[in-house]
């Protein structure tokens, strides 16, 4: 049940291209910036213009009263011409007002001059406030203001008006401008976005995409797909980069590959066809199974069981759990002991061997680091010439010990350079015998090196010799 819900699960899972999400990425970003302007702009323009009508409103009434205290005459005359105009200019803002002398006796009143028209103002400021704030309590209130002349109070100015505070029509229209550039801001921005995230989008995904198609061309097998399309982007360029990489590594793992599964074929060839003929022609009866070609017979079985020790050793050398039984010892004297056992070989082939060395102690695998020495030796003896000369060094460091096998034979070409630790890898494509192991020697040498933490290099030019450089750490880790 569990499991039909995981694949349930997986097919309802709708998939989106990377350009699709950028795309709404982008617009998503730019539709949640416009709405938080939208929203803080808002609020602080409300905050703010709330302050501001507020003040407005009272400098008005401040004006209107300084304007009608100026319409007062000396001996109690008032000019109520001039204030009626000064009053009904007020109505038109909104404001209703009224002048009372001390003893509270009317001088001119908005209401009584027009009192249909001050509740149409009224309403019409609570519809205004209503239509910004849906919630709003507003009502009706006065302020008063002394008129004083001579030091002496001569009346009062009472203004009425909307409140604590309104908007009239050029105030919302105001407001109601800002909203709608706000809305035409973040229309543009969208379309803006969906062009910008579209191109940066398609950017973005296009050499993504090209890797894809690499990848899945590179998992049918096929590895001489290249990505060469630049990119300004570090990550994808290094993506690209490592794809490139990898189809190089795999395209010559797949030449090894096949190298490796020819020269196996080749090695164990000639000593299977050898094996079958012999058997064959002493089953026919044409030969005699007699001691030289049952003899003959063993020696091709033998090559075939060194053949496959050689694998079974290469597998557990290059294995990650290879032990190593560490001891200190002397390299240079183990070197020393090799060498007098190879003498009789070098001498045999009139070859000059040559030991430089000092005490240099290590600690390490024995009986694997004698093993890389043989095998660098042998190779040394196979591939110099009648009179030529191998020098063997041994120098220490502060921390490592150098090992330098060096001889003037036939040398190595550049081309087969980087690949003579490969398994089975042999500069002569014949594989003739007598030019040559099965390919395995050096490989087996460069796992033990690496088992050790250390390492190994090659220089060679042909015909003119061949230096292995070898380095070991002195102290185990």
């Amino acid at each position: 049940m569990a499991a039909s819900k995981g694949v349930w699960k997986g097919v309802c899972m709708k998939k989106y291209s990377l350009r699709t999400k950028l795309s709404l990425s982008y617009i998503f970003i730019v539709i949640l910036s416009v709405l938080l302007i939208s929203v803080i702009t808002n609020l602080l323009l409300d905050k703010h213009f709330k302050d501001y009508i507020r003040e407005n409103q009272e400098r008005k009434n401040r004006e209107i009263a300084f304007q009608v205290s100026q319409q007062y005459r000396a001996g109690e005359a008032w000019d109520t011409a001039a204030i009626e105009n000064i009053c009904i200019n007020a109505l038109r803002q909104g404001m209703i007002i009224k002048v009372v002398n001390p003893s509270g006796e009317i001088i001119w009143d908005a209401r009584t001059h027009d009192n249909a028209l001050c509740e149409q103002i009224l309403e019409h400021m609570a519809r205004n406030m209503s239509s910004r704030y849906p919630n709003w309590e507003g009502q009706y209130v006065e302020s008063t203001y002394p008129v004083t002349h001579m030091l002496n109070e001569v009346g009062k100015v009472v203004i009425g008006y909307y409140g604590p505070f309104y908007y009239s029509d050029s105030d919302l229209a105001f407001i109601n401008t800002i909203n709608k550039l706000l809305i035409g801001v973040g229309i543009f921005s969208l379309i803006l976005s969906l062009l910008l995230g579209s191109v940066m989008a398609k950017r973005l995904s296009m050499p993504i995409s090209r890797v894809i198609n690499t990848a899945q061309t590179i998992s049918r097998g096929y590895f001489d797909d290249r990505i060469t399309e630049p990119s300004s982007t570090k990550e994808i360029a290094q993506l690209t980069e490592t794809i490139n990489n990898l189809a190089q590594t795999l395209e010559t793992q797949e030449v090894l590959r096949k190298r490796l599964t020819a020269d196996v074929a080749h090695e164990l060839r000639t000593p299977l066809a050898t094996l079958q003929s012999h058997m064959e022609a002493m089953i026919d009866g044409i030969w005699e199974p007699n001691a030289d070609r049952l003899k003959s017979c063993h020696e091709e079985i033998m090559r075939i069981s060194r053949l496959v020790g050689d694998l079974e050793k290469l597998a557990r050398y290059e294995s990650e759990n290879l032990i190593l039984t560490k001891t200190s010892f002397d390299i240079s004297e183990l070197v020393s002991n090799i060498i007098k056992n190879f003498e009789s070989d070098f001498v045999q082939k009139n070859i000059d061997i040559r030991f430089t060395g000092v005490k240099e102690i290590i600690t390490a695998d024995k009986d694997k680091i004698s093993q890389v020495i043989i095998n660098l030796l042998s190779n040394a003896l196979k591939y110099t010439q009648q009179g030529g000369v191998v020098q063997v060094t041994v120098k220490g460091g502060h921390n490592a010990a150098e090992i330098r096998v060096k001889d003037n034979g036939t040398g190595i070409s550049q081309e087969d350079l980087p690949h003579i630790f490969e398994r089975f890898y042999r500069a002569d494509k014949s594989r003739n015998r007598l030019t040559g192991g099965a390919g395995i020697g050096l490989t087996i040498t460069r796992a033990i090196v690496a088992a050790h933490k250390g390492s190994i290099q090659v220089n060679s030019k042909v015909d003119e010799g061949t230096e292995f450089i070898i380095t070991l750490p002195k102290m185990a880790d």
